[in-house]
């Protein structure tokens, strides 16, 4: 066989999101893309920020010694510093650039701490539902996923995870603005959640780490914030990105920062910082270092988002679809009104209307819609998904 039996099973179960992506590009070859109403893939369609642009032409004319050159692993001086600067106050421990390294984005900086801190066997407990990828993040470090549903409002369920936690547990994965719900997972839940964690890392007598996929953390609405997992809990590692604050996913810019107070934090730093180099990552992208050093603190215009949400929310509420409305992120993830959430996405796929299943995330029974998308695209939907709608109920 051409290609090794476990990446052939990979394929097998690819991504969802991928598949109907790939559905849409061909519905737009065949209708037009005007035709096609594409809610599959969460690509940020909000322009980068007026500054980032700017900047970057700068950026290219300067003169600057080994401006596109390699840098130590964990990145540039200068950039690790200013993430370390910005982020001290919001995350509430005392960052520096040590704590801070630059990474392949949010997905970069998950594999790179996943390697870091896995032994074969040992279990990530992912809170469904859950980005796809989850699972093959940790398969490549060698673990093995343990899913738990969150609650009915997709809520923190401290009494599942508790029975999950066995003594081959070594990360709880938490995403919060969630991917695919939008759900924000409050304080008190958090709090809540670090108790449980130290009064179970007491009794094994061994370490668990709350590991924080955070890029959607500066997209919140509503007056809701993301409350910081590292304020609340020592062994806490975050995964963050530019992908959706800045609108750059294509650039694969990120950071992973790890608590100070983290038990054995020098040592985790140093593994850290070799795995992203032996993962082939090397050191994230340089251009892209310089660019996001000088724009702390700069984010797209959510206001653009939220809009969205509520044009979406209103048109779907009144054809009768049931969903919990997203406190943050661009996904809503509404219930399927039948059962077989597959079924129901390929009937939307008869009216040219790209969603992707619930299954796909953990969460069968619902279908996920990525609202990233032009004003056009989610008003011109709606008729297509009142007709799907009339044909279930």
């Amino acid at each position: 066989m051409a290609i090794s039996k476990k990446v052939q099973s990979i394929i097998a179960k690819s991504s969802w999101i991928r598949k109907m992506f790939e559905e849409g590009e061909n519905l737009k070859k065949q209708f037009g893309p005007d035709r096609v109403f594409d809610f599959s893939l969460g690509n940020p369609n909000v322009e980068p920020p007026r500054q980032l642009k700017e900047l970057l032409c700068q950026l290219a004319a300067d003169d600057i010694p080994n401006k596109h050159g390699y840098m130590p692993n964990a990145g540039l001086a200068e950039t690790r510093k200013a993430v370390a600067a910005y982020q001290r106050e919001p995350r509430g421990v005392p960052l520096s650039d040590r704590h801070i390294i630059m990474t392949c984005g949010a997905g970069g900086a998950l594999n790179v701490i996943l390697k870091a801190l896995l032994d074969p066997g040992e279990e990530v407990i992912i809170l469904a539902p859950y980005f796809v990828e989850y699972h093959f993040y940790v398969d490549n470090a060698g673990g093995s996923t343990k899913p738990v549903n969150t609650r009915e409002d997709f809520s923190l369920d401290l009494t599942a995870i508790e029975e999950a936690i066995t003594e081959k547990t070594k990360i709880v994965l938490l995403n919060s603005p969630n991917n695919p719900t939008g759900k924000v997972y409050d304080t008190p839940s958090v709090k809540a959640l670090a108790k449980l964690l130290r009064d179970k890392s007491r009794a094994l007598g061994r370490e668990i780490y709350i590991v924080s996929d955070e890029p959607y953390t500066d997209i919140v609405y509503d007056g809701i914030q993301a409350p910081s997992i590292m304020a609340a809990y020592d062994n806490s590692i975050v995964a963050s990105s530019y992908s959706k604050s800045l609108s750059l996913p294509g650039e694969r810019i990120g950071y992973l920062a790890i608590n100070p107070a983290c038990d054995n934090a020098e040592m985790i730093i140093d593994a850290a910082i070799l795995c992203n180099r032996i993962l082939g990552f090397v050191n994230a992208p340089a251009l892209m270092q310089r660019a996001v050093a000088k724009l702390q603190g700069v984010q797209v215009a959510v206001g653009e988002y939220k809009r969205k949400r509520d044009l979406l929310c209103n048109g779907l509420a009144a054809l009768g679809y049931s969903f919990n409305k997203p406190e943050g992120a661009f996904y809503l993830f509404p219930r399927s009104p039948i059962a077989d959430d597959v079924s129901f996405v390929n009937a939307l796929l008869q009216e040219k209307i790209i969603t992707v299943p619930g299954s796909g995330f953990g969460g069968p029974g619902f279908f996920r819609i990525a609202y990233c998308v032009s004003d056009e695209t989610i008003v011109n939907s709606l008729d297509g998904f009142g007709k799907v709608m009339k044909k279930f109920s």
